[in-house]
């Protein structure tokens, strides 16, 4: 396997900590977003949405869209689990992971932050408002549902890491980034505390990456 990755990218994030997590170490190629190097035409042959990350397999298929990737790696290195027994556990797991996926990453996604810089004009004090506005939304929601749910422990599910854990992290570091005052969400720092004291969370971190700037 190789994965196409960016060390400040929330998606290749999930599937570093995922990786480790199962114990795999697969080649990893760097892809500066910064450079555009994702919308090269090489890159676009790979992943024609031109994001990271991309998975490419030992048969040559190539896998995108983190979430998808996450799944893959859960069905076919099964052992630690991502995703828990039973239907509504999993259904509760995958909705906290879609919450920080679909509702807060897109809006502040860097082709998203660089329209409304590049395209619109905004100021860079408001882009980053509009960053920590959108984490202030989707935090606000996930802090009750956490905090109010028996089913939360010492992750956000139970007591051991899952979808959910591997889609906060990255979250939560996107959030320090941008200065987001995170002490209306006690329940959201005490689970990322946990999880980075897991080493498969701590190596996948930003810093940790050869490739980080």
């Amino acid at each position: 396997m190789k994965l196409y990755d960016y060390f400040r990218s929330s998606a290749a994030y999930r599937v570093r900590i995922a990786l480790a997590l199962k114990g795999l170490a697969p080649a990893r190629e760097f892809v500066p977003l910064r450079r555009g190097v994702q919308r090269s035409d090489d890159y676009l042959k790979l992943n024609p949405q031109g994001l990271v990350p991309a998975l490419l397999l030992d048969d040559g298929q190539v896998l995108t869209q983190s979430l998808a990737i996450l799944e893959y790696l859960d069905e076919t290195h099964p052992s630690p689990a991502l995703l828990p027994p039973g239907a509504a556990a999993r259904a509760r797991v995958r909705a906290i992971a879609l919450a920080i996926a679909c509702d807060i990453h897109p809006l502040d996604n860097l082709r998203v932050l660089d329209y409304l810089t590049g395209t619109l004009g905004v100021s860079d004090q408001a882009r980053d408002g509009w960053y920590r506005y959108w984490i202030d939304v989707g935090f606000e929601a996930l802090e009750r549902q956490l905090a109010s749910d028996p089913a939360t422990g010492r992750h956000c599910h139970g007591d051991a890491p899952t979808l959910a854990d591997v889609c906060l992290v990255p979250q939560m570091a996107n959030a320090r980034r941008f200065h987001v005052d995170l002490a209306p969400y006690p329940t959201l720092v005490r689970i990322d505390a946990a999880c980075n004291a897991i080493v498969a969370f701590a190596d996948a971190a930003p810093a940790r990456q050869p490739d980080a700037e």
